[in-house]
This record gives structure tokens, sequence and C-alpha cells, in this order.
């Protein structure tokens, strides 16, 4: 049974990436790119401890996805996958992640950089990321094949818009 549930955003993220087109499609490919992440003065105290850390995940909503599918071309491959094999935007939820360089924290403002997401996207969370935890040393990818130099050079068409 799917049950719509009303999840609160906590601050906004701020990009250079104004369109989805000619975006980067993962972090990697934008590893210079600097933006930052305002969260709202309420949840401040939460960023306590968070600036030993030199990567965080961001969680956020794909607020200009109009539609969803169950079934997508991902900008890295030419075949159907279903969505949940992929990181398109096109998810019943809307719902995206990024690792991102953690360059400052200073009040409820962070500056990040290796930013991929387009710029006013509200945030729902934030999280450390740990080697220790997030890093699987023999993890497989799937059908995903691209190597790291062509994702770093893949950039955003019309197919999610």
């Amino acid at each position: 049974m799917s049950e719509k549930i009303a999840v609160e955003t906590i601050g906004t993220i701020h990009s250079p990436f104004k369109r989805l087109e000619g975006m980067p499609v993962q972090s990697l490919g934008s590893r210079c790119a600097e933006g930052t992440v305002a969260v709202e003065q309420r949840f401040a105290e939460g960023l306590r401890d968070l600036d030993g850390f030199s990567h965080i995940y961001l969680i956020y909503v794909f607020h200009e996805a109009r539609r969803a599918e169950l079934e997508v071309v991902p900008y890295m491959d030419t075949e159907v996958r279903g969505v949940f094999a992929t990181r398109s935007p096109l998810r019943p939820a809307h719902v995206g992640i990024s690792v991102v360089e953690l360059l400052n924290v200073a009040g409820n403002v962070l500056t990040v950089r290796g930013l991929d997401v387009l710029d006013g996207t509200p945030l729902i969370d934030i999280k450390p990321y740990i080697p220790q935890f997030d890093c699987w040393p023999n993890a497989t990818c799937g059908w995903m094949k691209a190597s790291r130099a062509e994702v770093e050079r893949r950039r955003a068409d019309d197919r999610f818009t």
C-alpha cells in the first residue's frame, strides 16, 4: 500500500546551476562547483561537530521533477532500466542524494564543493560521509559500466525534464 507522507525540509541548496540542461549528472563531474547550503536557523544547532568531516551527504527533493517513471534510460546508459536501479530524478518520491566536500561551516551556512544539484533545491537532511560505514571494498555496480572519466564528462540533457 502506497502512502503519502509529509517530509519537512530543513534548508536550501544554492549552486551555480540555474538550469537542468548541461548540469553534471553526478558530483564527480562537478568537483570544482562550489555552493552553499543554507540550513534554517532553527536547525543550526544540529550542525555542531559537522566541521570535522571532509565530506557529507546531502539528501534533497528533485523539486523540478514533474513526473515519475518506473523505467528510464539513465544518463550513463542507452538501455531502459528500472528507476530504482538508477539515480534518475523521476522516482516516485523525487528524493536525491549527493556526496559533497564540506569546506566550511559558519553558523547555519555550509560551503561545499562538488555540487550536482539545481540552485534552490530543497534540503531534507545532511549526514556525514564515513568511509568505515560507506565504502564497501567489494561493491558491484550492476549495469553501470562507465569509467570515472566518462562520469566526469557527462552532462544532463532534457530527458528528465
